[in-house]
């Protein structure tokens, strides 16, 4: 039987009551939940049902009758198309009302947990050019406006910007990005001018072919820079023609480097990767450590907010000295070699063996030598033999990625019973869950909500557990 093709709906004078997940905003009428982006709470518009579901619909905005109190005018050119920034519409100090409340909302329906109230969320000091690694994509299928379309001219296809959000195969090209400061507007500039001016080819998605397919760029709060150039095909005299023009044009880079990259996709933890200029890292600095970082190094990409992070995660651990720590999903070691000093030891536990020499390479450089450092997939690491050669920790710092913790994971802390647990998450949701599981035998103490990313919904989370 054929499906019914869905008939939109168009709602007149309705009001945005709330914020929701994924950044959405909520408009409810009669029995119907609808989400829409771009709205603010208290905006009355007219809204376009494009889906429906059954249990809520999603929707777009068509014409605004009154506009919210808590709204502000986005300062970015190309907000609305971009998948990045999609709350510069809403003042900064509402953006972290409802982040704060997201927390909340999650430990109370997610979790159902008893807990106390949160501390005021950690605002970010920095709202604009405040990220410390960027990843543009370069395409020969530029994204065109409806201007640019109905204009039916000949235009310039290639481009070096961002996917544009639902549409893998096409690029929005960006003349200024408010993420991470100057001179990564310039490096990117600078590059897709000297492609298109030399006749560079730039990556076709769907035919697999093209020179040029990615640029990163890189940058310390020290003023050291790194920047990674990926090629598709591997044409050695226009590969080393623009690299020199940028190691000639901006020498604030310290680490230049490119990789050979022909595979299904832009990750390349797997390959190779050749350093053209300067070291193949660059430093950054946190109180009086150092942290190493290459071009495959995991690092927390607002580097101001990463150390307000760290400092909640060791002072909520309260640490005397005495304590063996396990860092659960330890990355780089960041979290392990910040903490260190004020430890036994600490146990860092990760699944990317790259991480993990990143990590030995941070306590080398430091001087740290309480820490030890573990490859392998988390829920078949810990086990009863590794917790019998390493000791039964006193405390447990736990950072997974988005989706949290696994269940074996959970289980095993549930049978160690450390003292104390420290749960710092990137996603409220999925750390509700797990608190939920670990409530039989912790009470949380403490909820310190921290912004990373502004003029996104995104949120991290800082819970302390302890033993009942």
């Amino acid at each position: 039987m054929k499906k019914a093709k869905f008939k939109e709906i168009f709602l007149e004078n309705v009001e945005i009551g709330d914020m929701a997940a994924e950044g959405k905003c909520v408009v409810k009428h009669n029995d119907l939940v609808i989400f829409v982006e771009f709205g603010a709470p208290g905006d009355i518009v007219d809204i376009k049902v494009t889906s429906k579901k059954k249990n809520f619909a999603e929707g777009t905005i068509t014409n605004f009758h009154k506009k919210s109190i808590f709204r502000t005018t986005p300062f970015c050119e190309h907000f609305g198309l971009c998948g990045g920034c999609k709350w510069q519409h809403i003042a900064y100090d509402t953006q972290l009302h409802y982040k704060q409340k997201l927390v909340q909302d999650a430990l109370e329906r997610i979790g159902k947990v008893s807990f106390p109230p949160l501390l005021p969320i950690v605002g970010s000091q920095n709202t604009t050019y405040y990220r410390n690694k960027l990843d543009f994509t370069f395409s020969n299928k530029r994204w065109l406006t409806k201007t640019e379309i109905d204009a039916q001219g000949i235009l310039e296809r290639n481009t070096l910007g961002f996917h544009v959000p639902g549409r893998f195969d096409k690029v929005l090209e960006i003349n200024h990005c408010f993420l991470q400061a100057d001179p990564s507007n310039a490096i990117r500039l600078a590059v897709r001018e000297f492609c298109l001016k030399n006749s560079y080819t730039f990556f076709d998605l769907i035919a697999q072919n093209g020179l040029m397919r990615n640029l990163i760029i890189r940058s310390s709060s020290i003023g050291e820079l790194m920047v990674i150039v990926q090629f598709y095909e591997n044409i050695p005299e226009q590969i080393n023609h623009l690299l020199q023009y940028l190691a000639n044009q901006f020498s604030q880079i310290t680490s230049l480097m490119y990789v050979i990259n022909n595979k299904g996709n832009e990750t390349f933890n797997d390959l190779d990767i050749t350093c053209f200029k300067g070291q193949p890292f660059i430093i950054e600095n946190m109180e009086e450590l150092q942290f190493q970082i290459g071009p495959k190094t995991f690092y927390q990409t607002n580097s101001t907010q990463a150390y307000e992070l760290y400092k909640i995660t060791r002072e909520f651990a309260g640490l005397t000295g005495s304590e063996l720590v396990y860092d659960l999903y330890t990355g780089a070691g960041t979290i392990a070699n910040f903490v260190a000093k004020n430890t036994k030891k600490v146990i860092g536990i990760e699944y990317v063996p790259q991480a993990i020499e990143d990590a030995k390479i941070n306590s080398k450089i430091n001087n740290i030598n309480n820490t030890a450092f573990f490859a392998g997939d988390m829920k078949n690491i810990l086990n009863d033999e590794f917790i019998l050669t390493h000791g039964k920790p006193d405390v447990i710092i736990t950072d997974p990625p988005r989706a949290g913790m696994e269940i074996q994971v959970i289980n095993k802390i549930l049978e160690i019973l450390p003292k104390k647990i420290v749960y710092v998450s990137c996603n409220p949701a999925t750390q509700a869950r797990d608190l939920a599981l670990l409530n039989q035998n912790y009470s949380i103490k403490k909820v310190q909500p921290v912004d990373m990313f502004p003029q996104t919904h995104h949120v991290e989370n800082v819970v302390l557990l302890e033993l009942i």
